[in-house]
């Protein structure tokens, strides 16, 4: 399976920046392209490993429930 490397945007906006075969380099693409977009409020980069790009993009759009809080 592919990693697909997006950039998320404020209301679920999905830009498709690339795809790999290999993390290491989805990863080194996706560090260059946060460094790059650093004055762009509100948008993050995201390395996703998924079947194919639909897939990607549905996990990209789940939200994600909050960790629980350790009790003390």
């Amino acid at each position: 399976m592919p990693y697909f490397v997006y950039a998320v945007r404020p209301f679920a906006q999905l830009e498709r920046l690339g795809e790999f075969p290999a993390f290491k380099d989805a990863s080194a693409f996706a560090k260059a392209e946060r460094a790059a977009r650093s004055g762009e409020a509100g948008t993050q980069v995201r390395v996703m490993f998924a079947a194919d790009q639909t897939a990607a993009e549905d996990l990209l759009l789940q939200v994600r429930d909050r960790a629980p809080e350790p009790d003390d």
